[in-house]
């Protein structure tokens, strides 16, 4: 799914922009054991706890698709055969109106995870009929052909509150607040199917998880029957130790500062369009960008063979993840330095008298613990 598919789905987490059928939870305790469950239509709750219930998935829809939103992709025979893909299509064809479907579920999450603490397992049904666009993006007058019916999951930490001072409008004064159990931000969470060039597509799920370094393997092998995709900072890690493993004494900074534009570029590129998927790069791609720099065949042959035992002959990886888009760093066991990412072109080294610098150019507005300073010539 795309920025705008995503953002198309986000929008319908208002009371009065869905069809949600039913909510159902499964309250969890730190040992994975049930405590209670509920299974209730969202008009049965008052307005405002729809509006938190609703927000809660509404953010299981947010971060940087490739990253936070992973598409899981199912093979033709596991949408034919696979009991992990049947369990999710009757969920969904049903409603979630099925308890032991609904129950049996549930069990596969509990078991699968090791969260800390008690948690709360939140899903929905909604079907939602898509409305015709125009080109232009207009929508049109005219009944939708298609509705996009599907489920969401919520896997959401329960915390218990700290001890503080909180108001009291009855005699107007502040009293201790007991601590109470509270709903978290959503952990992990995913949505089946997806929803795809704005209509339904059952061979894919997508897949959030609030932190890029953990990928949930045993979530998504118990869900989905599927492998867990490498999470982004694992894929960043991978990627940095390919490339000073091939390049060795050929990886400087000009290698680096360049690739890193590349990537950059691409993802900027992409944040334009917002129907576009994610930017992809393969090793092959960058193993063109690393020949323009001048990295000699025997290299790129090193790079490109180790780059597809880490990640597979042939795999594209989102450019988001290889490098940082937002900050380039160089970092010695002394110094950090900062620059923005776009004037990469103020730091170079250089070997002086046998001695090896970094120089930043610096032509006006320097400061040392926020005193401006000036640099004068050395006589």
């Amino acid at each position: 799914m795309n920025r705008k598919e995503i953002a198309e789905i986000r929008r319908r987490f208002n009371p009065d922009k869905n069809a949600v059928s039913c909510i159902r939870g499964c309250y969890v305790s730190e040992k994975g054991e049930v405590v209670a469950a509920f299974n209730r239509s969202l008009m049965s709750f008052p307005q405002e706890e729809q509006e938190k219930y609703l927000s809660i998935f509404k953010r299981t829809l947010a971060g940087v698709p490739g990253r936070n939103l992973i598409d899981i992709e199912f093979r033709p025979d596991q949408v034919m055969e696979d009991d992990a893909h049947g369990l999710l299509m009757g969920l969904r064809n049903t409603a979630l109106t099925v308890d032991q479907g609904v129950e049996k579920l549930c069990r596969k999450i509990i078991d699968s995870l090791d969260l800390e603490g008690n948690y709360l397992i939140l899903m929905l049904h909604d079907a939602y009929d898509v409305p015709f666009r125009h080109v232009d993006e207009y929508k049109a007058d005219v009944v939708s052909e298609e509705v996009f019916s599907y489920i969401m999951v919520s896997v959401c930490p329960v915390k218990l509150t700290k001890p503080a001072l909180s108001y009291f409008s009855e005699d107007n004064a502040f009293h201790s607040r007991e601590p109470d159990w509270v709903v978290a931000a959503p952990e992990l969470g995913f949505m089946f199917p997806t929803f795809d060039e704005r209509a339904t597509n059952i061979y894919s799920a997508l897949f959030f998880t609030r932190d890029a370094a953990n990928a949930h393997d045993g979530f998504v092998d118990a869900v989905f029957h599927c492998e867990a995709p490498m999470p982004a900072d694992a894929q960043r890690e991978t990627f940095d130790a390919v490339l000073e493993d091939a390049l060795d004494d050929a990886l400087n900074l000009d290698v680096v500062q360049t690739l890193h534009e590349r990537l950059r570029d691409m993802v900027e590129e992409r944040k334009q369009d917002k129907t576009a998927e994610a930017p992809s790069v393969s090793g092959r791609e960058v193993a063109g960008v690393l020949q323009a720099c001048g990295v000699c065949d025997e290299k790129l042959a090193a790079f490109e063979e180790k780059y597809d035992a880490a990640f597979g002959e042939g795999i594209a990886l989102n450019a988001a993840n290889l490098a940082p888009v937002k900050k380039f760093e160089v970092r010695t066991p002394d110094v950090v330095v900062q620059v923005n990412p776009e004037r990469s072109d103020l730091i170079e080294t250089r070997v002086i008298d046998g001695r090896k610098y970094i120089l930043i150019r610096a032509d006006e507005g320097v400061e040392v613990n926020g005193v401006n300073i000036n640099i004068m010539p050395h006589s």
